[in-house]
């Protein structure tokens, strides 16, 4: 997925910061990754962007830094708008250009709309719009439109003024099409008299617009029908592969998709081919990425998403639920238990709600209270929580009570000094304290690091934590040690060259580095 910065919205937080602020000089101060001060440089409003890409934006002017922090290219009288990896869009007076992020300009101030792909860019001027071709380095007009587009193949879908469509990319631009969507990533769905076809990124038909119905399925899987013709295709990039094709009905029914033979349920369907044939299925419900596959003879088993049975048909259970550790919910009447992988009962179906079984344990419902108990149905914590969490591999949920949101250990013991509002685990692992509007944060094994007294908090990689009260950003330790103070306006992290930024205002000028370097004067440009 291509990571998308829209940053318009920092500047005027930026400005506020430095309103009132006569006698005071902006400094970036660069420490190495052990926090040694190695230099300062002054002035700019510095921003990280991707992997490698500085940019730095002051008094109007924009400049692309070197792995030094040093400007190479500086434009004038610029702002940042977007950056989409790898173009970085710029505002000029409600006018945008564009630069590569190597830092060659690519496209001057001069348009009302640039969008972008990895290839190309494409411009508008009014109505008329402009293709940028990275590989042939040429900006050229492709024509006025009502309306245009890039699809996400990178065609451009134009639209004209009597509502038809085009492919003015494509090798025959002066087509025209009834419709063109582009609900997938290589194919656009296209409609003409004739019918339903698909096309690919270099403009050309992989399945000739003969089909009656054509419906996106995930990625590059669609689903389609001729006449009495069922058709599962693989739109690929040179060709459409017709995965599977049947004369009996096929049918999306809540998600799955199920084939009818002689009007009875015969297969579930994936999106090239059969996931289940088998005689007697009455219907079938997906839970997550499972089925649950009911049959006439009132049984009901448990399909994973590869076609496995996780759980045999079964006269238990009237619904089986994806589960853990070799057991797996199930219902009978109003109530759940847990059954085995052949559909035997573990433990009986007493419970209000249940949740999978995760470091042996697993989280259960009675009345209005959550407990935890183990594969015998033994209790490991009694039923005391008004909800209750999966464990961890470090032993660790996440409970609520009366008193608020606490962790715990697997025989119920409180892991932290005091309760929180709300916690909840980072994808690192890690969780985070909410308590009055303030935040704090605990390791995965419910240690705690910080209790909630920062408005902004964030790991930034190991033994490193970003924090901020009011204006003020600093660095603390794991142990809760302070590494940098409570003191600077902005930090970055610049991963690329291991070195921290933090910006403060200072009241005397000290001799800093100062970001000087060549700039890239706005030239006045009569066209594209």
């Amino acid at each position: 997925m291509r990571k998308i910065y829209r940053l318009s919205f920092f500047l005027p937080f930026y400005l506020m910061l430095l309103s009132g602020t006569d006698g005071f000089c902006q400094t970036w101060e660069v420490f190495d990754r052990n926090f040694n001060l190695e230099k300062k440089i002054s002035p700019g409003n510095i921003y990280l962007l991707g992997n490698s890409l500085r940019i730095n934006v002051w008094e109007n002017d924009l400049s692309f830094l070197d792995p030094e922090y040093r400007p190479f290219i500086t434009v004038d009288s610029a702002s940042l708008y977007q950056y989409l990896e790898p173009w970085i869009i710029i505002e000029n007076n409600g006018q945008y250009g564009a630069f590569h992020e190597y830092g060659e300009q690519v496209l001057p101030p001069i348009y009302d709309e640039i969008s972008t792909f990895y290839t190309h860019l494409l411009a508008r001027k009014g109505r008329e719009y402009f293709i940028y071709d990275r590989g042939k380095r040429t900006t050229s007009s492709i024509g006025t439109f009502a309306h245009a587009r890039l699809a996400k193949n990178g065609q451009v879908i134009s639209q004209l003024a009597d509502g038809s469509y085009a492919l003015p990319l494509s090798p025959h631009p002066d087509n025209r099409f009834q419709s063109l969507v582009d609900p997938g990533p290589d194919a656009i769905i296209s409609q003409e008299a004739t019918g339903f076809g698909l096309i690919n990124r270099d403009g050309e038909y992989i399945l000739d617009p003969i089909i009656d119905e054509i419906n996106h399925l995930e990625g590059n899987y669609y689903f389609g029908k001729n006449e009495k013709e069922y058709l599962l295709i693989d739109a690929l990039s040179t060709d459409a592969d017709i995965r599977y094709n049947s004369f009996h009905r096929i049918s999306i029914e809540e998600g799955v998709m199920l084939e009818y033979i002689h009007g009875k349920l015969r297969r579930i369907m994936k999106n090239d081919g059969i996931l289940l044939d088998i005689v007697g299925m009455d219907s079938v419900r997906k839970i997550n990425d499972h089925y649950n596959v009911h049959f006439r003879d009132a049984t009901t088993g448990l399909l994973s998403s590869q076609g496995k049975w996780e759980v045999r048909p079964t006269e238990a259970a009237s619904l089986l639920l994806p589960g853990n550790e070799g057991l797996f919910g199930a219902k009978m009447g109003e109530q759940f238990g847990y059954v085995d992988a052949a559909g035997n009962w573990v433990i009986d179906s007493e419970y209000d709600q249940i949740e999978p079984f995760s470091e042996g344990l697993a989280a259960v419902k009675s009345g209005s209270k959550w407990g935890y108990i183990n594969s015998s149905n033994e209790w490991s914590t009694p039923l005391a929580y008004e909800w209750a969490g999966q464990f961890t591999s470090h032993g660790v949920a996440i409970v609520k009570e009366d008193s608020g949101a606490h962790l715990i250990d697997a025989s119920g013991n409180k892991l932290l000094p005091v309760s929180a509002d709300r916690i909840s685990r980072t994808q690192d692992g890690y969780y985070l304290l909410e308590k009055e509007g303030l935040l704090g944060i605990a390791k995965p094994d419910g240690q705690l690091i910080s209790l909630p007294q920062f408005e902004e908090i964030r790991r930034e990689g190991m033994d490193r934590i970003l924090i901020r009260k009011g204006a003020n950003y600093g660095v603390m330790r794991e142990n809760g040690d302070y590494v940098l103070p409570l003191y600077y306006s902005r930090i970055l992290f610049d991963e690329e060259n291991d070195t921290i930024l933090a910006e403060s205002m200072q009241i005397e000028i000290e001799p800093v580095e100062k970001l000087e370097g060549r700039k890239a004067r706005k030239k006045k440009t009569k066209g594209a």
